[in-house]
């Protein structure tokens, strides 16, 4: 099993519920509102005046043989507006209830 916390540009939001319902990853966190930037590249998402897009963000718990299909999704959804962004980073759960 393991954690998968994902941020993106607001406006992928229905794209990566489409990504889920497809993969079949029912249970996730979502926090609508995260400001951020990337490590290198795209615009700034502060919500501000100057900047004012804002990142939304989930956290799932997936299978191992779930994880580099759902990666590979979202590398594709991110290469439809490389300046926006998805991020996605993969963590080991190691205990759950």
């Amino acid at each position: 099993m393991k954690a998968i916390f994902i941020s993106a540009f607001q406006a992928f939001y229905e794209e990566i519920i489409a990504i889920f319902d497809q993969l079949q990853i029912r249970g996730f966190s979502y926090w609508s509102e995260t400001q951020g930037r990337g490590t290198f590249t795209g615009i700034p998402h502060y919500g501000t005046h100057a900047w004012p897009a804002l990142n939304c963000s989930f956290l799932t718990f997936v299978e191992d043989h779930k994880v580099d299909e759902l990666l590979e999704a979202l590398r594709k959804m991110d290469q439809t507006a490389e300046q926006q962004g998805v991020r996605a980073f993969v963590m080991p759960c190691e205990k759950m209830m």
